[in-house]
């Protein structure tokens, strides 16, 4: 027998296999900033090129930080990102550049009005910057890649637009919108470590390769956790329209991973909703209800894993359609650098 608990998963079921069904039209919107929809397949690679994979995610996650907290990239100089970290200094030198400087509005440092919120970017920003420098120092200077050019500018368009969000998205614009940006990056952060895990080798030194890929798994997980959470709280019921922004997201980037697959899935993301949900014990008098800050599989309550291939759908707006083609477009206007890509 159906329980509401069943009903509203059942609800999210449906909905997902329905934006998958008509997701021609969502990558149609974002076909028009990608000039080649496609990604390599990749048979044969090596420790070194999962670790270029997961340092191009980290570039993007570090800036989009950088910017927020202090209003720099993370080749500037260092100036209060150096205060926040407590060290002389945090300017993660020698990333070079590929097709261009990192597209951003002017002036995108965020004024936040939240202590809490302000302390989670601040905190965040250093952290993904230290994992930059951990994944180039452990390639070597000859190793790691260079930064590809990344778009944090007309990029949120294209999607808002491709999850009927609207017209038009500024992460920047306030402690909202910077935690929605959060929400947009971290969970496919989780989901590329956790997907990428099973390809390093088994040999002595992939094996210090996977702890170590484990330990920043855990990070983004938390980061993941930690947006969630506040976002819960400060939308509980749904009523500012926030949780409604992240089923959107969500939903898209489910459509997303999944572009150009015979084989769809019901479901790889699962969105916050409002704690209006079926009611399940009382605490003190008051009603408490099951939320969804854990983004995991409700059968197994595993965290899911995503392909690079997904990984590479989700950050180029659904590039990585044709086999042998570079994917590019979105936050990746020339795409990734690596042999993932």
């Amino acid at each position: 027998m159906a329980t509401i608990e069943t009903k509203a998963l059942d609800s999210i079921i449906a909905s997902r296999r329905a934006m998958l069904i008509g997701g021609g039209a969502v990558l149609a919107a974002l076909a028009t900033t990608s000039s080649a929809k496609a990604a390599s397949t990749v048979t044969a690679y090596t420790d070194a090129d999962i670790l270029n994979f997961a340092l191009n995610l980290e570039y993007l996650e570090a800036n989009y930080y950088y910017l927020a907290a202090f209003g720099i990239t993370i080749d500037a100089p260092p100036n209060k990102a150096s205060t926040a970290a407590g060290a002389s200094q945090l300017l993660i030198t020698g990333t070079g550049t590929q097709g261009g400087p990192v597209l951003v509005k002017a002036n995108p440092q965020i004024p936040f009005k939240s202590v809490a919120v302000g302390s989670y970017a601040v905190e965040t920003a250093v952290e993904e910057g230290k994992h930059v420098a951990f994944l180039r120092d452990a390639l070597g200077v000859s190793g790691a890649i260079a930064q590809p050019q990344i778009d944090l500018l007309g990029a949120w368009n294209t999607l808002a637009m491709a999850a009927g969000i609207g017209a038009t998205f500024d992460p920047f614009a306030s402690d909202a919108t910077f935690l929605i940006g959060a929400y947009v990056f971290e969970d496919v952060g989780v989901t590329a470590y956790h997907g990428a895990a099973p390809l390093i080798s088994t040999t002595p030194a992939g094996k210090k390769i996977l702890g170590a890929a484990v330990g920043i798994h855990a990070v983004e997980a938390y980061h993941a956790g930690l947006v969630r959470t506040t976002l819960n709280f400060l939308d509980p019921d749904g009523a500012l329209g926030l949780i409604g922004l992240t089923q959107k997201i969500s939903a898209l980037r489910t459509t997303l991973a999944q572009a150009a697959s015979t084989t769809l899935v019901t479901s790889d993301d699962i969105p916050l909703t409002p704690t209006t949900a079926p009611t399940m014990v009382m605490l003190n008098g008051a009603s408490a209800s099951a939320t969804s800050i854990v983004d995991a599989d409700p059968v197994t309550v595993l965290g899911f894993a995503r392909t690079t291939t997904q990984v590479l759908n989700i950050v180029t707006g659904g590039g990585a359609t044709t086999a042998g083609v570079k994917a590019t477009g979105v936050f990746f206007p020339a795409g990734l650098n690596g042999l993932f890509s």
